[in-house]
């Protein structure tokens, strides 16, 4: 039972109790997982999962960043982020390369790109599988939990690069706990409760004034002071 209109250069933050559906939210966005009701619309197309070529293309157009790296740990950092530009975008091995230099300059890596997944910490690889779905050229970027998985030092430098990313316009749907990103980065909030969104407002407004009892509860327990 969920409704919901993301516009160009949107930072929408799900937020919520564990178990409320935001990571299935997110998954049905992308088409991971099949919607049994209701229709998903990109650029006011439906997306048909039967209309195989056409849903592909529209896939195509997110990139999606996963809460533990999900990278391939027999290839190189470099490797990574070309397989995909290859294989989907058909594009030849010098403009993946290309391509992928680009960004990994972008999230500070650049240095990394010979080595493999096993050799990074945390917030690296976090920041290659960034990389890694930029490379694609998304028109919207989709995060599910990407710092819940990271030690405390290392959530800062994958919340930075996601900051960059919405300052240059990106649209971007983040599952997240971090309040502080939410409250400073994101431009709404959707506060999901048992598979509905209980509450939607502008980040300030929500933050300062949450209008839903089950917000301020939730808010009362996420905040210490």
């Amino acid at each position: 039972n969920v409704s919901l209109e993301v516009y160009k250069g949107d930072i929408i933050s799900l937020i919520g109790p564990s178990g409320s559906g935001k990571s299935t939210l997110l998954r049905c966005i992308h088409g991971l997982e099949h919607v049994d009701t209701g229709k998903i619309y990109m650029d006011n197309e439906w997306m048909n999962p039967d209309d195989e070529k056409k849903f592909r293309a529209q896939r195509n157009r997110m990139g999606f960043v996963f809460q533990h790296f999900n990278l391939f740990p027999n290839m190189s950092v470099l490797q990574n982020c070309k397989l995909a530009q290859v294989e989907v975008l058909n594009k030849t091995d010098e403009e993946a390369e290309k391509t992928a230099l680009e960004y990994l300059d972008k999230v500070g890596l650049l240095e990394k790109k010979d080595a493999y997944p096993n050799n990074l910490s945390g917030g690296q690889k976090q920041r290659v599988a960034i990389a890694r779905a930029l490379c694609m050229n998304p028109d919207i970027m989709l995060f599910d939990e990407p710092t819940s998985a990271l030690d405390p030092e290392m959530i800062k430098e994958v919340l930075e690069v996601m900051k960059d990313l919405g300052k240059q316009g990106m649209t971007m749907v983040v599952v997240t706990h971090e309040m502080g990103f939410a409250r400073k980065v994101g431009t709404r909030v959707v506060f999901l409760d048992q598979g509905e969104i209980v509450e939607e407002n502008t980040s300030e407004k929500f933050f300062e004034n949450p209008q839903s009892e089950r917000a301020k509860d939730f808010l009362s327990k996420v905040f210490y002071e």
